[in-house]
């Protein structure tokens, strides 16, 4: 369930039920002032500031309670999972060039961690991973002249052909730069 709440639609749909206190707050206040208090605030001091501390530790609260809640998604802590979790980690190096990439291997196996380390020898690529079904997985942008190949983490779950695509437009080719995982069942 949570899984659903980080990523695509429902990451949408977090963002936009965050927005909605404010949303409400705002058109409450307007209405307020353009219909029935239309001269200077009356308000006291006092109750002003009690109503903002009550707003901003509501405000507070939440928001640090949506942030603890996505920890877990961050690609710092899969790869603090990996490396902790004892598993060997599986190496794949990969270069990107115009139109295509090359990597040390294409096939993984599922339950154990992946080491992505990409460099771009040219202009700037990407390097995305789509799930069987569709969904992206992750995605590194590999630019050139960097010192340090970018990494990433994951641990594919299941067995399946694995689709990779570059989402940064890279030239004239961009769109037939593609390739594939293969992810078997470990033994």
């Amino acid at each position: 369930m949570q899984d659903f709440l980080f990523s695509g639609w429902g990451a949408f749909w977090v963002t936009l039920f965050m927005l909605m206190p404010f949303a409400a707050m705002l058109a409450y206040i307007v209405y307020r002032k353009s219909v029935f208090d239309t001269g200077p605030g009356t308000t006291p001091v006092k109750t002003l500031s009690k109503m903002e501390g009550i707003w901003l530790t509501f405000v507070f609260v939440f928001f640090v309670g949506i942030n603890l809640g996505s920890l877990k998604y961050m690609p710092y802590i899969a790869e603090a999972r990996a490396a902790t979790s004892g598993l060997p980690l599986q190496e794949i190096d990969v270069t990107a060039k115009s139109w295509g990439y090359e990597m040390s291997s294409r096939q993984v196996e599922a339950g154990r961690p992946v080491r992505f380390s990409g460099r771009s020898v040219d202009t700037q690529h990407g390097f995305a991973v789509y799930h069987p079904d569709g969904r992206m997985l992750f995605t590194m942008l590999l630019m050139d002249g960097l010192k340090q190949p970018t990494t990433v983490v994951h641990t594919f779950k299941e067995p399946g052909t694995y689709k990779v695509r570059c989402l940064e437009y890279c030239g004239i080719a961009h769109h037939v730069m593609l390739d594939e995982l293969t992810v078997v069942k470990s033994n």
